[in-house]
């Protein structure tokens, strides 16, 4: 008759860290994934304020108007006269867009209404001016 041995080495505890390690990359992913990114029209602009602004969620596109009349999209200085055919081009890459004018609150009016003009002439429908909630 065999005895038992009952001197047995205790067990290595061991970890399986497999499972973690796929929910670190899904996690990753996830956050990936619903990041939002900013696109910004690549020159600060004072802004004026308004009471009723409201905050324009489906925006992709900036279009700058500086105090002195330049015209910005995509942080590049642009011809005004060219503003037409570049929101044309953009809008033709993403239908869904809307477009946010940041307009200095002293650029010159005339130049601000070329721009929202050009803009809608583009084919975009959605169009707003871009303004700070007065308190």
């Amino acid at each position: 008759m065999l005895r038992p041995n009952r001197f047995q080495p205790p067990e290595s505890p061991s970890l399986n860290m497999t499972p973690l390690i796929d929910m670190v990359f899904i996690l990753l992913i996830f956050f990936a994934v619903n990041a939002s990114f900013v696109k910004e029209a690549g020159v600060e602009v004072e802004r004026p304020a308004a009471s009723t602004a409201v905050v324009q969620e489906h925006a992709t596109l900036f279009v700058a108007v500086t105090r002195g009349g330049e015209v910005w999209i995509e942080k590049r200085r642009i011809d005004p006269r060219s503003v037409q055919g570049r929101i044309a081009r953009l809008h033709a890459e993403n239908p869904k867009a809307g477009v946010v004018i940041l307009a200095d609150k002293r650029a010159p009016t005339g130049r601000v209404l070329e721009v929202l003009d050009a803009v809608r002439l583009g084919g975009v429908a959605n169009v707003a001016v871009a303004a700070v909630k007065k308190p």
